[in-house]
């Protein structure tokens, strides 16, 4: 049995803490700072404790840390840097599930040394997309573009911007904002958000993309000189992105962002009705002739455990926690930086916690 340390009680860290404390395999510790909420985390996973406190103190992560095998953080983003600075000094495996690239390369620093694995960006977009890229481009010779998208939306959409809030609103805004990364002519570069506009079809159902940050994760930098254009995209249905423009730019909301927080939070309605739609897309060489392959899939929101979950719990949660297991069962590095490159597609989905997204 090991000792896990989950940070954080929200949509996300109540369903990895049952997830993992349910298996059999794992005792739970769950810390946050809102009691009802480790509480209700806690009647998901029978058996788990828990402990208040908050992200930003340094003695409670420490006193939280002791005795852990590994730590997965469901905290804000920008609570990262700290938590697996003291992950490092505990001797605790850490795992997190950013979006954010500076807080990565600051992981990435501290991964340096360290005797304990530093694996970020383990959820859906960064972490299992980037696992289904690697998969689609393996044996592929010259590469010209390789293409991921990846939407978390409303099964049935009924508002202007034809969206609900399923996720993290600071984590929703800061990668509409921040500059995003990708590959142009062979060279990684820095390309403006919410701009790229195009449409796909999966499964009959219509969809844009635009660029976001932080889908990458390390990819771009694995694949520069590799592949001549690798791009990251966000999903939505039809008009998303000018509403986006209009608040963001015309109104002046990017300057604003907490307001545009509130505005979000007060007026979108949350729903446990949801999909995650992914897309991958490469062309390169294959035998001597040009080739595209494809990786499209639609995960819904169903019942796992008997609990329902929605679709972008499940594709995070069990991202992190089909991670956690790979590193357990010693199919991962057991130190240092571990990228999401270094995960084999044929071991995630055929792990108890990855089959979800089968």
């Amino acid at each position: 049995m090991k000792n896990v340390l989950v940070l954080g009680a929200g949509k996300i860290g109540r369903m990895v803490a049952s997830l993992l404390q349910c298996c059999g395999d794992y005792h739970v510790l769950v810390m946050d700072s809102h009691e009802k909420s480790i509480a209700e985390t806690l009647a998901l996973a029978p058996g788990a404790k828990g402990m208040h406190g908050r992200f930003d103190d340094t003695a409670a992560i420490d006193k939280a840390l002791a005795g852990q095998w590994a730590v997965v953080s469901c905290a804000p983003f920008f609570c990262n840097p700290m938590i697996a600075e003291r992950a490092k000094a505990a001797g605790v495996h850490y795992l997190d599930l950013t979006e954010d690239v500076a807080v990565t390369k600051k992981v990435m620093e501290l991964a340096k040394g360290a005797k304990t694995a530093f694996i970020p960006q383990c959820g859906l977009a960064p972490g299992f997309i980037t696992i289904a890229a690697n998969h689609v481009i393996e044996g592929m010779g010259a590469m010209h573009e390789v293409k991921m998208r990846v939407g978390a939306l409303p099964e049935f959409p009924s508002n202007a911007l034809k969206y609900n809030l399923t996720w993290s609103t600071d984590g929703l805004i800061n990668e509409y904002i921040q500059p995003c990364e990708a590959v142009v002519d062979g060279q990684v570069t820095v390309v403006p958000a919410l701009e790229g506009l195009e449409h796909m079809m999966i499964d009959g159902i219509e969809f844009e993309a635009f660029n976001t940050s932080g889908g990458l994760g390390t990819f771009a930098t694995t694949l520069e000189g590799k592949v001549k254009h690798l791009s990251y995209k966000t999903m939505r249905y039809p008009g998303h992105n000018a509403i986006l423009k209009l608040l963001l730019w015309d109104l002046g909301f990017r300057e604003h962002r907490e307001e545009l927080k509130a505005a979000f939070e007060r007026a979108l309605p949350t729903t446990a009705q949801d999909i995650v739609a992914i897309f991958v897309s490469a062309t390169g060489d294959v035998g001597g002739r040009h080739t595209e392959r494809t990786y499209a899939k639609i995960v819904r929101h169903k019942e796992i455990g008997g609990h329902h979950w929605t679709a972008i719990q499940i594709t995070t949660a069990c991202g992190i926690t089909a991670i956690l297991d790979l590193l357990r069962d010693g199919k991962l590095p057991s130190h240092g930086f571990v990228r999401n490159e270094d995960v084999a597609f044929s071991d995630f989905i055929a792990n108890r916690f990855g089959k979800h997204y089968g």
